[in-house]
This record gives structure tokens, sequence and C-alpha cells, in this order.
């Protein structure tokens, strides 16, 4: 394959491809100081991380979000739990926010 420059819009993804994920297997209690940390600045656990060392972090906030991984029997109760077919997956990920919601909400005014 001949080696030749990438287009610039790739260029930054390239060096994105490069990066190496590394985990660190600590103590609970640390962990969860570190967690801490970054969730009252509002910032990724990997960004702290980042910070702490000194490295680099990304100053445009990125968009939060909560993620959680559904397989098919996943959608099977949950559409049984809210009296929706599993296939609309869709209407499932709404009943869910509902109820996350709801919880934060609750846990918020019961401090």
């Amino acid at each position: 394959m001949p080696d030749r420059e990438l287009p610039k819009k790739w260029q930054q993804s390239a060096k994105v491809v490069k990066a190496v994920q590394i985990a660190f297997d600590m103590d609970t209690k640390l962990q969860y100081s570190i967690r801490r940390s970054a969730l009252d600045k509002g910032i990724s656990p990997s960004e702290q991380i980042r910070h702490l060392l000194g490295l680099p972090t990304h100053t445009k906030p990125k968009r939060p979000r909560l993620t959680v991984s559904l397989n098919d029997d996943d959608y099977q109760q949950l559409g049984a739990r809210y009296n929706i077919p599993p296939e609309q997956q869709l209407e499932i990920k709404k009943s869910v926010i509902e109820e996350l919601t709801k919880f934060a909400l609750d846990s918020q005014f019961n401090k």
C-alpha cells in the first residue's frame, strides 16, 4: 500500500486511533473519590484523571449522558415492566428516561 498523507479532515482522527486506553485497578474508595471529584466538576472521570496528571483536557465540554447496554432479554423485561412491546425500543427508552428522571427528582428532594 502506498505511503501517502491522510486528508486534513482525517488527520485528527488518526491521532485518536493511535491513542491507547489504559485501566487502573485501584481501591474502590480511591476510584469513588476521583469519580466524585469529576462529577462535582461536571467532567468525565477520564478528563479528571488527565487534569490530575497535568495532561491537556478538552476545553469544549462533551454532551453529558448516561449509558447502559441493553440486550434483547433486557428489552423483553423492560417491555413487560412498561407494558410496551419489546420491539418498540424507542418507546421503552422514553419510559426509562421518565423513570430515571423521577428517581433523580425524588432523590434530589429527599436529601
